[in-house]
């Protein structure tokens, strides 16, 4: 595999590395300890140790997937990792990248759940944010002009990024509805103006279909009734477990209800759901105080993987306040939580993978989906923003005199960092947690 590092990067992308099995579980491993950054830093890493380093997916078929991805509800990365997994390996190949993805940021979360109810807020949790939050922006800045540099290749793509833009940043757009916009915009493109949107002669390719993908379609149709039917089968079984064994099965019901709700509406991205399950948890279900929650999300920042993993932490003090402080109980509901919120995601992603596979090449299917992508570039545009002025000016207040020194500063070391001297993720991520003790430290002088 060394060899492939020598090649042209145009040869990197249109030849793959097939791994072993235990190659691939190492770097799930491994990947699931050092995603920090939100989806975005997640994204980028993907693509630069699966696509550019090692070459186990070729570049078109990585940024095909995510676009389709994009329109599932939970969390891309984990579902692009989870399809990657499934591509390389199987069945047993996407459990193991999906799995592995959240579950070493569960048990960090659940050691700092511990930790929050034993000795309550924590300044040095606090600290480690603010400074990991100016890492942040410049992990988010990277991945997006890394993603832009290689999907805004046409005027439309570009239009439909920029008008996605305004739609969202200007005029407070869901991202969801911006997504089914960009996609009836391509499917009329393709049905009547081809030639606006399809980028090769090959283009009408969507408008026949062979017999051969007809028997295809539905034997994809039997795998996905087949997979439905066994998610339906796990889904039940830790229910029916917590019916037969725990004493408040009203508790258990309502736990797991409601996040397989916020399983399914988790589209466009964590912090498109994570108000909704604050509002609910706090105002609607009365698991939390608004204190715990506001707590729960500053730990759950300075854990690797995606931030959706906050559900950990709620499912852990919703039980603790529920059942007297029992933190058996409590650690119980965390991976109930965690079971339940992430379940439809691998449910999603095996009932599709097929279907990704099929339309990988076609056209103009795949020229809909660029659309897509054009999005996400516009959304990550406006989380760069809104990041940047949170982490740059605190108090809202614009200007000179309402600019965080410090924050600043680390911005641009973090450029530094990440751009000139390309230091490894978790040494970088590392440091910026230090320099938040640090900065703590000498305002405590």
């Amino acid at each position: 595999m060394r060899g492939y590092k020598n090649l042209p990067t145009q040869l990197q992308q249109e030849t793959t590395v097939q791994p072993k099995f235990p190659e691939a579980l190492r770097f799930w491993w491994k990947l699931g300890w050092i995603s920090f950054g939100g989806t975005a830093a997640h994204l980028a890493t993907l693509h630069e140790e699966l696509v550019v380093k090692k070459c186990w997916i070729q570049e078109a078929e990585f940024f095909h997937a995510l676009s389709h991805c994009m329109i599932l509800p939970g969390p891309e990365a984990q579902q692009l990792a989870t399809y990657i997994g499934w591509k390389l390996h199987g069945i047993r190949g996407g459990i193991t990248a999906g799995t592995l993805f959240v579950l070493p940021s569960t048990i960090v979360l659940l050691a700092l759940s511990l930790v929050y109810v034993r000795f309550g807020s924590l300044p040095w949790v606090a600290a480690m944010i603010y400074g990991l939050r100016p890492a942040v922006v410049v992990l988010v800045a990277l991945a997006l002009q890394r993603v832009a540099a290689r999907t805004l290749h046409t005027r439309l793509q570009q239009s439909v990024a920029l008008a996605a833009f305004a739609a969202i940043t200007f005029f407070q757009a869901a991202i969801p509805a911006v997504m089914l916009a960009a996609i009836l915009l391509g499917i009329l493109l393709v049905s009547f103006f081809p030639r606006f949107i399809v980028t090769t002669q090959s283009g009408n390719d969507m408008h026949s279909i062979s017999a051969t993908e007809v028997g295809y379609g539905k034997a994809l149709l039997r795998s996905i009734v087949r997979t439905a039917a066994i998610a339906c089968v796990l889904w039940s079984l830790p229910l029916l477990a917590l019916y037969c064994l725990s004493p408040d099965f009203a508790f258990w019901r309502q736990l797991s209800l409601f996040f397989t709700k916020t399983a399914l509406v988790t589209i466009g991205g964590s912090y498109t759901v994570i108000p909704y399950v604050a509002h609910q948890v706090v105002t609607k279900y009365h698991w939390l105080t608004p204190t715990q929650m506001l707590d729960g999300f500053s730990l759950a920042e300075t854990t690797p993987g995606p931030l959706i993993i906050v559900v950990a932490y709620i499912g852990f003090i919703a039980a603790f306040n529920h059942f007297h402080g029992s933190v058996i109980v409590a650690t119980l509901a965390l991976f109930v939580t965690v079971f339940y919120v992430f379940h439809p995601c691998f449910a999603f992603v095996f009932a599709g993978a097929p279907f990704v596979k099929i339309t990988y090449g076609k056209q103009g299917i795949e020229s809909v989906l660029r659309l897509i992508t054009a999005v996400v570039v516009a959304a990550m545009l406006n989380l760069l923003l809104f990041l940047l002025r949170g982490t740059l000016f605190p108090t809202d207040h614009v200007a000179i005199s309402g600019l965080d020194v410090f924050a600043a500063i680390w911005v641009a070391v973090s450029f530094v960092l990440l751009q000139k001297l390309r230091i490894g993720m978790a040494w970088f991520v590392g440091l910026s947690l230090l320099s938040g003790l640090a900065h703590l430290w000498i305002a405590r002088l």
